[in-house]
């Protein structure tokens, strides 16, 4: 009886219920990317970074984990001091500067011959390697994402570069010059961002960071293996303060437009509450049919927002090929209890408005 009362109901206002339906599934859905959106971000640099092949990472003293809010302190001769090392077997240098112009992107300055050394080198689909000054490579995700090919000019960091070779993505940047041209771009002469060091073997890790950590103490010195578990978003400043921000509108969304729904809902239906009331229907009952059918249309709009935050993940990607968008299962329970929560919570003072309505008056009530 109840759940045929609840269906009946939803059904008889199509365009209430499918307003409702509608608001909380774009709750879910800004949940779901905003969430997704940071996530795969994250793990994409965390991957890009492993992806160099490299066994450590040295930093300066309280570098972040993230790469482009650290500067370039430190003395490019720390690398022949670390080669020198019993347990290294290669050092690259590294410069990184955040590119904003025509997007945002991390940059690496790099000796060609040393990351070589590290990462094993880049497998080109088109063109060649760094040669000169004003040669860039970009991989083939910025390729994609830019329509660039080889011999182009890219306008990054307010210079002109030329496309000298599409590289496959997964090395750390997505672009990549020569770190002689980016010193002299940013005033760092002489100066590194990043140490990227492999050990002889990968067993030999915790003896080498040892090593670095009694040559260079109070640097950051960091297993690659244990990367992917450093970079979160509680280590990203204000990412998480962020995500609540929007999560909390999110469910304010859900909250307001359930509210409204149900307390119309309250004031259309006083003479049917009235009718069931005299039948002897108790406020319980009454409170139980308002958050049954609140349950019901916050379950249809977590399912329509599942769906749209699919579409929408497509249709970004296909615009901004260079994206990463993580849609995990957790997110998605967490999303659909949080609009299911926001929702019931919206409907329990129309739920107890209906219940403590007088029969006499409700069923007077024109």
């Amino acid at each position: 009886m109840l759940g045929h009362l609840v269906i009946r109901n939803a059904v008889h206002r199509p365009i209430r219920t499918a307003i409702t339906i509608l608001a909380v599934a774009i709750e879910v859905t800004l949940v779901i990317i905003v969430v997704g959106l940071t996530s795969g971000l994250i793990l994409d640099t965390a991957k890009r970074t492993e992806g160099v092949g490299a066994d450590i990472m040295v930093q300066p003293p309280s570098a972040s984990v993230f790469m482009a809010f650290s500067g370039a302190p430190m003395p490019i001769s720390i690398a022949n001091k670390l080669a020198q090392l019993e347990y290294v077997q290669a050092v690259a240098p590294v410069l990184v500067q955040f590119n904003s112009v025509n997007g945002l992107d991390l940059v690496y300055g790099i000796q060609p011959d040393s990351f070589r050394q590290v990462s094993g080198g880049f497998i080109f689909n088109a063109g060649r390697d760094l040669e000169d000054p004003d040669d860039i490579l970009i991989d083939d995700v910025y390729a994609r994402a830019r329509k660039a090919h080889v011999g182009q000019t890219l306008h990054v960091l307010e210079h002109d570069f030329r496309v000298a070779g599409i590289v496959e993505h997964g090395k750390g940047a997505r672009l990549f010059v020569l770190m002689s041209t980016l010193q002299e771009m940013s005033g760092a002469r002489d100066k590194a961002s990043i140490f990227f060091v492999k050990c002889d073997r990968s067993d030999h890790t915790a003896a080498a960071i040892d090593e670095i950590n009694q040559l260079l103490p109070r640097y950051e010195i960091r297993p690659l293996k244990d990367y992917m578990s450093q970079i979160t978003s509680s280590s990203l400043p204000g990412l998480n303060i962020f995500i609540n921000v929007m999560i909390g509108i999110a469910v304010g969304i859900g909250f307001l437009v359930t509210f409204l729904s149900m307390y119309t809902t309250i004031i259309e239906r006083t003479r049917e509450i009235g009718v069931l009331k005299s039948l002897g229907a108790s406020k319980g009952y009454i409170v139980e049919i308002i958050l049954s059918e609140t349950g019901v249309l916050c379950l249809g709009g977590v399912a329509v927002g599942i769906g749209l935050s699919y579409l929408m993940r497509i249709g970004l990607l296909k615009l901004f090929p260079a994206l990463s968008i993580l849609i995990t299962l957790k997110w998605i329970c967490l999303a659909g209890m949080i609009a299911l929560a926001g929702g019931l919570m919206g409907a329990c003072y129309p739920a107890w408005l209906a219940s403590r309505k007088d029969p006499v008056e409700a069923l007077a009530y024109e």
